[in-house]
């Protein structure tokens, strides 16, 4: 077995040398009538950096997230970091959850013990789970190749050693959203045996909808065209840059504390379901914790590539025979047409969630649970 634990020990010198950055940070000029249209708030990202500096504590946060279970183990050449959370029942269902960018493993935080500890927060006990949550590849505490990117279709391939053949299982389900959702389908097409079925929160952006001559489209799938057009237009200015010059971008946020959370922090802003109070959706400590890995990590440049690999390299995804859930939270960046979803997956539970936005789990931990559990028990 190549499985080893793992704690995070971010060392002194990194905590002193962000202070200085942030001490020392050089302000961009912001006109006082733009709030968030032109992107990041200056008044918010102040404020923000301002707690950084002098209220937020990452040994406390450094503790929290120790307190569960972590380990490494390195499958073809990239060392994978992963909480393994064992459920408090006997044969509890095993779950692997992908996370996407610019979140971490953070964005599954909240529902760990939700999902592994179901009796204790009204649930059943025959819903309990043992939790993998893995870093991608170049996120966080897992490594990438220096020699080559790597794209959703090969993480799922690595997902497929770690849980079959590090771990054990020889059944389990799995879970994701953002890249997270993509990883999660090409397991289900590649590994189907193995699979018991697959939740997610959305299937990407549907571009074959989008290519479409309108002429052969239903009116559903029209409206999903214009507003994907919409969409792309008016947010997807990153995910161009992203996917065309990412290694440019990555020198910036690299070097400045605060425009690697200036860059985050707008899409949190803009995929969540917060109405006009951002704080009542997520606390500083919360924000800066996924902020803060990035940063100690260094790790925006590798996350930012797979934007690259995922646009030039990865192979198509045929129909999906795995059963499979969608949970459509409603402010979430683009809801697909149920009739197209039918249409390429064993759709067996569809559930359109009244709040809630792109982070899913990390927005709304009990209903995305809620959801989880209701399909797998279904299942069962």
């Amino acid at each position: 077995m190549s499985i080893r634990e793992f704690k995070i020990r971010i060392p002194d010198e990194q905590l002193n040398d962000l202070s200085s950055r942030l001490k020392n940070t050089k302000w961009a000029y912001q006109m006082l009538d733009n709030e968030w249209k032109l992107g990041t708030n200056r008044h918010y990202l102040k404020s923000l950096v301002t707690y950084w500096t002098n209220c937020y504590n990452w040994r406390e946060q450094e503790q929290i997230l120790n307190q569960y279970p972590q380990y490494k183990c390195k499958i073809d050449d990239v060392d994978i970091h992963f909480f393994h959370i064992k459920g408090k029942e006997k044969n509890s269902t095993p779950l692997i959850l992908s996370h996407g960018w610019p979140d971490s493993f953070i964005r599954y935080q909240k529902i760990i013990p939700l999902l592994t500890d179901p009796v204790s927060y009204g649930g059943k006990t025959s819903d309990s789970f043992d939790l993998i949550i893995p870093s991608l590849p170049g996120f966080g505490f897992s490594t990438m190749s220096e020699l080559k990117g790597i794209n959703n279709n090969m993480i799922a391939d690595l997902w497929a050693k770690l849980m079959i053949d590090e771990l054990g299982y020889s059944k389990f389900g799995a879970a994701g959203g953002d890249m997270g959702s993509g990883i999660t389908r090409y397991l289900a097409q590649k590994y189907s045996e193995y699979l018991i079925g697959i939740h997610l929160t959305d299937v990407g952006i549907i571009r074959s909808i989008i290519l479409s001559e309108d002429s052969k489209l239903s009116e559903e799938e029209k409206e999903y065209k214009r507003s994907s057009q919409n969409w792309i237009a008016n947010e997807g200015a990153y995910m161009s840059i992203q996917s065309t010059k990412p290694q440019t971008l990555s020198y910036g946020l690299s070097d400045s504390p605060v425009g690697l959370a200036a860059w985050i922090i707008e899409k949190f802003y803009s995929w969540s379901d917060i109405g006009d109070n951002f704080e009542a959706k997520y606390s500083m400590d919360e924000l800066l914790n996924n902020i803060s890995i990035y940063w100690f990590t260094n790790s925006i440049a590798s996350t930012i590539r797979m934007y690259h690999e995922n646009t030039n390299t990865l192979p198509p995804l045929s129909r999906i025979e795995v059963p499979t859930a969608l949970a459509l939270f409603r402010k979430d960046i683009l809801l697909p047409p149920k009739e197209w979803v039918e249409n390429n997956y064993n759709l067996k539970q569809w559930t359109e969630i009244p709040k809630g936005g792109h982070f899913t789990a990390f927005e709304e931990p009990i209903l995305f649970s809620d959801d989880v559990r209701k399909f797998f028990h279904a299942l069962k």
